[in-house]
């Protein structure tokens, strides 16, 4: 699989089951019918608000997800790793939905499986893998995040954050004695805001509770790779 080809699949696959990707498209739908006292060249009624698109609620708009840092695809900086100093790249995003209300921040190494007998297809695949990053709540104003975020569980401008190992970015840290590894960062436009009860629970229980708070709120999406071994 190509970077471009796996990127294009990130950023198109929100939620959705892997198989589900190679699924036959399914044929286009019928023309509308006038009802009988229509008169002709009348448009059909459309459905009422709400109950148009993907979930009832419109479908998932592709953003574009990028860094300065490196290309995407390419190899991360040994700054943004942790045998560097360990500090977040810089991120710029573009292409937010209108009605944006937050965006979540996910990064995770595909090649660093936690449970590797688990359905990695399962709506909530990337819960089995180590995470590197979890920043959700940001502001809708946001157009990206700078360069070395502080560490610390919540931000003056609200954002809360995690990592497998503390309330910060983990750089990645493949050993040079394996493969490359694959970590992937996912930004999520949201319509709403996340509460979560319980923030001092474990680093994959909040992961698991921010997945399940923001599944059905899911405006946008992109993604972006960057590859790592020491």
């Amino acid at each position: 699989m190509t970077r471009q080809t796996l990127t294009t699949i990130l950023a198109l696959g929100v939620l959705v089951p892997m198989s589900g990707l190679l699924a036959q498209v399914p044929p286009p739908p019928p023309p509308p019918t006038i009802p009988a006292g229509q008169p002709p060249g009348t448009p059909p009624a459309q459905p009422p608000a709400g109950q148009r698109g993907r979930g009832g609620r419109g479908g998932v708009q592709v953003m574009t997800l990028s860094t300065t840092a490196w290309p995407d695809g390419g190899k991360i900086p040994v700054k943004h790793t942790q045998a560097g100093d360990e500090v977040s790249p810089p991120l710029a995003w573009t292409g937010a939905p209108e009605g944006t209300a937050s965006f979540v921040l996910i990064v995770h190494d595909l090649d660093a499986m936690i449970n590797p007998g688990n359905d990695y297809t399962a709506p909530l695949r990337d819960t089995n893998d180590v995470l590197h990053w979890l920043v959700w709540n940001i502001p809708a104003t946001a157009t990206g995040l700078p360069e070395a975020v502080p560490q610390g569980p919540q931000l003056p401008d609200g954002m809360r954050q995690i990592s497998a190992s503390g309330p910060y970015y983990r750089g990645p840290a493949a050993p040079a004695t394996g493969p490359t590894h694959h970590y992937v960062f996912e930004l999520y436009a949201l319509d709403a805001t996340i509460t979560i009860p319980n923030t001092d629970a474990s680093p994959a229980e909040v992961r698991a509770a921010v997945r399940a708070a923001m599944a059905t709120h899911i405006r946008g999406k992109a993604a972006m790779v960057g590859l790592y071994k020491r």
